[in-house]
């Protein structure tokens, strides 16, 4: 992927660059949201990784302007001084994720690995070619879910299939909210597992949910759930 880095901090930014171009990505970095929406008009970059506060204009004003929605790529939001809110904001404005500082660098690999497939897709789409996607390891399941948008609607629907990385669950009576919570109780006998996620996809038998900001614990559950069940006889 061609991953542009918007961070005003150089040693940050730098360590940024690094880091992805060891993963076999391309790495370009910028110092102000300013200086990405010029490169974004000049030379689309298949992802961007997005610093919260930076000088002039902010993250949170970056994810809204027209030419960046329109521009439809994946962004993920870095920030050490965000709220809760503000993350929820970002992800309400089409952020796929936020990741928080000091950055983990182990999710930060796992969100790249995941949303890899999405954004060379979103890339190709926009430059008219087929793109094929890779599926991350899934299983078919029926379990009760709730999709809560933030202070509104609530719904009761059922999954179709799970992920470690998130869900599809049967179609809604309307769209929901780009970011909303998920509530649904895994038959492992833990916890019932309440996670932000966001729309990716609607697709005709279902809406397709990412995991933002899943804890190590919970992708571990997640995971250890899917091979069991996958190592299930089929009903």
């Amino acid at each position: 992927m061609r991953i542009l880095i918007v961070e005003d901090n150089a040693d940050i930014g730098g360590l940024l660059v690094d880091f992805v171009r060891e993963l076999g990505h391309a790495g370009a970095l910028v110092p102000s949201a300013e200086a990405a929406l010029a490169r974004l008009r000049s030379d689309r970059p298949d992802l961007v990784l997005l610093d919260f506060r930076l000088p002039g204009m902010s993250g949170l004003d970056f994810l809204q302007l027209r030419p960046v929605r329109d521009s439809r790529v994946p962004i993920v939001v870095i920030s050490g001084i965000a709220s809760e809110r503000d993350a929820q904001e970002c992800l309400r404005l089409g952020a796929l994720d936020f990741v928080p500082k000091p950055i983990p660098f182990a999710r930060l690999r796992q969100i790249l690995d995941l949303f890899e497939p999405l954004a060379l897709a979103k890339t190709a789409e926009v430059a008219g070619r087929p793109a094929e996607r890779r599926r991350a390891p899934r299983v078919r399941v029926a379990l009760p879910v709730q999709v809560s948008e933030y202070g509104s609607v609530d719904w009761q629907t059922t999954s179709v299939d799970l992920s470690p990385s998130g869900m599809k669950v049967r179609p809604l009576w309307a769209a929901p909210e780009s970011a909303v919570r998920l509530s649904v109780t895994l038959p492992d006998d833990g916890e019932r597992l309440e996670i932000v996620s966001v729309l990716i996809r609607i697709d005709l038998d279902g809406y397709a949910f990412y995991f933002a900001n899943l804890t190590g614990s919970q992708i571990e559950r997640l995971t250890r759930l899917i091979d069991r069940l996958k190592s299930l006889p089929p009903p």
